[in-house]
């Protein structure tokens, strides 16, 4: 190894270290997913043989494309909602001035830190009323009145784009609307994109909502509960139940790849107070 190689590694040790750790169970995992089930629980690290049968079986043995459609059918309908809703919120919170904002605002960052437990049983009843508990309804519909933390993560990325913007428009005879369509959602697209990756990877791991909901009713699993039900039944064979993991972890990961640019460039102005 040449001397400049050497200093590179020195350099960059520390990021090189996390990154291994980061990396290394994703590996592991997969490496494990081709595994059969008796070679998982011996010491072997290496596949032999390679036992890519592993994921067929996952499909034969629960209806993991019906379990994908569901968390499919939440994480989009849930971002969706959550972005009509709480897009006009955090624009009005950041760029009007009304008596009560403040208020407002405050009971919007007390309602962000409330943990769901205090809330779950009454919210329960209310949804079991309606008839709509066994599916995934009550986890989408409450995103058309808007998320708290997503109305807060806006509210900060509107506020670093200049008040001179919409300003102009509305001297040239916008309205609230035409601002907010014409001038905000074009110049915040980064913070909008990375908001809504943020509820989409909630909604698509969300394990706690499901387990409340629809833990009676498979019909309506979505990837995350029915692979923690997979594994509680399969708990010996770790090769099925890796194999199903990496089948879940599959549409974050290219997700995020293909997102993480515009993520990472929302996430860091969003964190700029203007």
């Amino acid at each position: 190894m040449s001397r400049r190689s050497l200093s590179w590694v020195g350099e960059h040790a520390l990021l090189i270290a996390l990154g291994i750790l980061f990396i290394a169970p994703i590996v592991f995992v997969a490496l494990t997913s081709v595994m059969s089930g008796k070679q998982t629980l011996t010491a072997s690290i290496w596949p032999d043989p390679w036992q890519w049968s592993n994921y067929t079986k996952v499909f034969s043995q629960v209806p993991l494309v019906r379990w994908f459609g569901n968390s499919a059918l939440y994480a989009v309908l849930a971002t969706t909602f959550m972005l009509v809703s709480s897009v006009p919120a955090a624009y009005a919170l950041a760029k009007i001035k009304f008596r009560g904002s403040s208020l407002l605002f405050t009971a919007i960052i007390v309602a962000m830190l409330l943990p769901p437990q205090v809330t779950a049983i009454p919210v329960y009843v209310m949804w079991s009323k309606m008839g709509l508990t066994g599916t995934l309804w009550p986890l989408i519909l409450p995103n058309l009145l808007g998320d708290a933390f997503s109305i807060f993560l806006l509210r900060q990325f509107f506020l670093t784009i200049p008040r001179e913007y919409s300003d102009a428009a509305r001297v040239d005879g916008c309205g609230e609307f035409r601002v907010l369509a014409r001038v905000i959602i074009p110049m915040a697209r980064p913070g909008i994109a990375a908001t809504g990756i943020f509820m989409f990877f909630h909604s698509w791991n969300d394990y706690y909502g499901p387990l409340l909901y629809t833990s009676e009713n498979q019909a309506w699993w979505p990837v995350a509960y029915g692979l923690a039900s997979f594994r509680g039944i399969h708990g010996t064979d770790w090769g099925l139940t890796m194999a199903m993991t990496v089948l879940v972890m599959v549409p974050v990961v290219l997700i995020f790849f293909f997102a993480q640019r515009v993520f990472v460039e929302g996430i860091t102005m969003t964190g700029v107070k203007g």
